[in-house]
């Protein structure tokens, strides 16, 4: 019964994060959507915030069990199906935001990564959007500085040497040229910006968890990136190359 659970919950997640896609299309914003629909009673707002999408050891797991076991049995289960693709286009479609950004360009550039594990409160990364995201940057020949408050010793083990690892959040940003945030922990909620200005080369975030409010980003001078919402320019640090 638990991974029929989270075949429903991981749904939840799948269906919310393409619905911010197409909020981006259409200019809605996909926080009141997720407020709107999580209203009600019969939905809730549980596994209703957008992101990069689902990781961990159980949704991708349960998901992938529960298709193959109905896929054996002759009842293919198409609803999980779309499920498990919209859930790994999600990471592609968040580092598109990156790659147009930077005009695909990304040879040389310093992306500072706020959040390893899967989800906050665990050092968990099996399966981690981290995982995909740093992965990517190095193929393009990115520097990726890394910080989590839990989970740099796992990350260490499975990404090695590759990625530089920081001993907190503003070391971490110091002279990169974007932060991208990919776990909502507590600790990145509220840092101060306009130290975080002074360090960084350039003030471009990626927020991969929609921590922080488009116009308060502006008012501050970032470029700013999340999910399902209003992209906010500053004219100093768009579309580089």
């Amino acid at each position: 019964m638990c991974g029929l659970a989270n075949g429903l919950l991981a749904t939840k997640i799948s269906f919310i994060n393409e619905l911010a896609r197409l909020c981006e299309k259409v200019g809605a914003d996909i926080e009141m959507v997720r407020r709107g629909i999580g209203s009600d009673p019969r939905i809730g707002p549980q596994f209703l915030f957008p992101g990069i999408g689902y990781g961990g050891s159980c949704f991708p797991k349960d998901v992938d069990a529960l298709t193959r076991t109905a896929l054996e049995h002759g009842v293919p289960l198409n609803i999980l199906q779309a499920v498990q693709e919209a859930n790994r286009s999600q990471r592609s479609h968040f580092l598109e935001k990156i790659f147009n950004h930077y005009n695909s360009s990304l040879e040389g550039k310093v992306f500072a990564v706020w959040g390893l594990s899967f989800k906050p409160r665990t050092d968990d990364i099996r399966d981690a959007p981290s995982l995909d995201v740093v992965q990517t940057l190095l193929d393009r020949g990115a520097h990726v500085r890394v910080f989590d408050p839990v989970a740099m010793e796992k990350a260490g083990k499975c990404l090695g040497d590759s990625i530089e690892y920081s001993p907190g959040n503003y070391a971490c940003v110091e002279g990169a040229d974007a932060l991208i945030i990919v776990t909502e922990w507590n600790e990145f909620r509220h840092p101060d910006f306009e130290k975080m200005k002074q360090l960084m080369a350039a003030p471009v975030i990626f927020d991969g968890r929609n921590l922080y409010h488009p116009e308060r980003m502006k008012e501050i001078g970032f470029t700013y990136y999340s999910i399902g919402r209003r992209e906010v320019q500053n004219s100093d640090t768009s579309s580089e190359s």
